[in-house]
């Protein structure tokens, strides 16, 4: 009898998860060309981080006009001629948790070349002065679209939640501080404070029509690292005379190498990658100074406190092994402001999701992605020390056919920060939206 009850009591819960399903799909195949439009609205208007004022102010005119309660310039950022574009937009629906969904707002400086006729054109300057082109290359328009048709829907479906919906419009996550921003203006305590935090990002190797989770960490810390080698300098014919900074940043480059390959376990990934070398000025000069520019990633903290430990042993050790000064030791800056943790998704919250996701798109569309080595600050949201469970599932973008081209042929596709990504509108919003407000609707279900 108890079998039997249970059974009935499962074939319920599926019939109903079924039901809903069908629903949602009805509901955004209702909406989906104003979705894709909005979508094209905001792909061709993009603005560069700490610059998101008219996106900022679009989001929000939507979502009160939705029946949320909508709070904007929220996002504090210590550094003068800096404003917060940050958005809080409210719903409370009687007694429940209180959940808090993510978009971000910024673009990046990159000349779109898609050839789309909604591509972006807009050219302005950065924070340097420089002229730079603006493209939505990361597919946060994608993810703008997702939360504001997500946001219709809840608004609709009233009686299928309760508790307290709070969903933030974020900005400058491209520079990593906007989430910092956010919180250091009191996001936890001038709004309600979430039980739980989930956010979406699309994936430029993922087929659209399906979603991606991964239980545990999935983006990795992320800090970067300035070094100023230095020397003595003097004439190129002369090398005896001085202590060349280009050959001692040469060698501290390559003994890098040997931190994530001598002193990490292979257990615990990480990346030290020097991007950038900067120094001297003419063929025949030896140079006083040279400057390296480093990114350094890790998905535990122990583990990065041991590389950027490594990192300063390794440039003052290899200089005073080039009878360099002590005074004219290597200066090693880890940047303050471009330093995020990992993002960690917990696993009991993720796989939740990834049953909701089975359920409402099919188990073929979901699929177990591997952990990315790519930081963003989402993790922030979680207070670090994982106090909130947070999660944060990939979006498939890209046309099915040419993904399986790309399997087919070894060809890469356009990978997001791409002056040629590019992705399908149609079915990546529908499965967005329908993903999204799934999720939402299982984690706040009257109880």
């Amino acid at each position: 009898m108890f079998r039997r009850g249970l059974g009935i009591a499962l074939l319920l819960v599926s019939l109903a998860t079924a039901s809903r399903a069908q629903s949602l799909e009805v509901l955004v195949k209702r909406d989906i060309n104003s979705l894709v439009a909005t979508y094209e609205k905001l792909h061709a208007a993009p603005e560069l981080s700490h610059h998101e004022e008219k996106t900022a102010a679009f989001l929000a005119g939507v979502l009160r006009a939705l029946g949320y309660e909508v709070t904007e310039h929220v996002g504090k950022y210590g550094r003068p001629g800096l404003t917060g574009y940050g958005l809080v937009a409210v719903m409370k629906n009687g007694t429940g948790p209180t959940l808090m969904v993510r978009t971000e707002l910024d673009a990046l400086p990159v000349e779109e070349k898609t050839g789309l006729p909604y591509a972006s054109k807009i050219q302005t300057k950065d924070e340097a002065g420089q002229d730079v082109s603006v493209m939505h290359a990361c597919g946060h328009d994608v993810h703008m679209t997702t939360l504001l048709g997500t946001a219709k829907l809840l608004a609709e479906l009233k009686d299928k939640w309760r508790g307290t919906l709070v969903l933030i419009g974020q900005p400058a996550e491209e520079r990593i501080d906007g989430a910092k921003a956010m919180l250091e203006d009191g996001l936890y305590s001038r709004f309600p404070k979430p039980d739980i935090a989930i956010a979406l990002h699309d994936d430029a190797d993922l087929e659209a029509g399906k979603v991606g989770y991964t239980p545990g960490y999935a983006l990795a810390s992320s800090n970067s690292v300035d070094i100023i080698v230095r020397g003595i300098g003097g004439h190129g014919s002369r090398p005896e005379a001085g202590k060349d900074p280009i050959v001692i940043a040469a060698q501290i480059i390559m003994e890098l190498q040997t931190i994530v390959s001598r002193e990490n376990s292979p257990f615990d990934p990480a990346v030290v990658t020097v991007g950038s070398i900067h120094g001297g000025s003419k063929h025949n000069i030896i140079p006083d100074d040279v400057h390296l520019q480093l990114t350094v990633r890790a998905y535990r903290e122990e583990v990065r406190q041991k590389i950027l430990a490594a990192i300063a042993r390794i440039a003052k050790g290899v200089a005073m092994a080039a009878g360099v000064p002590d005074e004219l030791a290597p200066i090693v800056t880890v940047s303050q402001t471009e330093a995020v943790p990992a993002t960690y998704n917990d696993p009991e919250l993720t796989e939740k999701l990834a049953a909701v996701f089975r359920q409402t798109l099919g188990a073929e569309n979901v699929v177990k992605a591997q952990p990315l080595m790519g930081s963003e600050d989402f993790g922030l949201f979680g207070l670090e020390g994982r106090k909130i469970p947070i999660s944060m599932f990939l979006l498939g973008a890209v046309d099915p056919a040419k993904v399986a081209e790309s399997r087919k042929s070894g060809k890469p596709l356009p990978s997001l920060h791409s002056s040629l990504f590019q992705p399908l509108p149609e079915p990546t919003l529908r499965t967005g939206v329908i993903a999204m407000t799934a999720a939402v609707l299982e984690l706040m279900k009257p109880r």
